[in-house]
């Protein structure tokens, strides 16, 4: 049987209901959105064989997990990040590792202020860059989700198991945070 669909005729929450029953329809479920979820685990890997492997692994789980998967107001799509998430962490515990990656065009949407406006691109980026990676994990998920992924922060709060006012205050702390440490950077010594 075919599963291939059009796009003008995709409807999710149809695809997902045939799923359930058949596994054969979750072929276009992870067509749909394999390209955004192994972006998502090679940006926080920066191995592409690793990130070949955990998003493997993320549809593996999310194929066998269909049947729990209930629409709560956020799409399909934020319960594969939250289990790309789970194992891109659960690696990184297993591995006692941590790496932070920020794409050179992505870098600057994090945080704007008149202080890094004056900042040459290459500055403003390694300056962002060292900022971001002195955060705790989960401000750096926060920001990962919400600036490079583009994710509204229900999505965040459903993706990392939070209340979504959490989120929104964790995001904007770590912003003033950045702006903090930036700006004390750039003070100029009067010793």
């Amino acid at each position: 049987m075919n599963t291939e669909i059009d796009r003008k005729d995709w409807d999710e929450e149809a695809m997902i209901a045939k799923a359930k029953k058949d596994l054969q329809f979750f072929e276009p479920i992870y067509t749909k959105y394999y390209e955004l979820i192994f972006r998502y685990v090679y940006r926080k890997t920066d191995d592409e064989d690793l990130a070949a492997d955990l998003t493997s692994k993320v549809f593996m789980n999310a194929m066998h997990s269909i049947n729990k998967f209930e629409y709560r107001g956020v799409p399909f799509g934020a319960w594969l990040y939250r289990i790309a998430t789970n194992e891109t962490n659960k690696y990184f515990r297993d591995n006692k590792r941590r790496l932070l990656t920020l794409e050179d065009q992505k870098v600057n949407l994090v945080m704007t202020c008149d202080e890094l406006d004056d900042a040459n691109t290459e500055q403003k980026q390694k300056i962002l860059t060292e900022l971001i990676s002195e955060l705790e994990d989960e401000e750096i998920r926060i920001l990962e989700l919400k600036f490079f992924e583009t994710k509204n922060f229900k999505e965040i709060a459903f993706i990392l198991d939070k209340k979504e006012s959490a989120v929104k205050m964790k995001m904007y702390r770590s912003l003033d945070k950045l702006k903090k440490r930036f700006e004390k950077m750039n003070k100029p010594n009067n010793d």
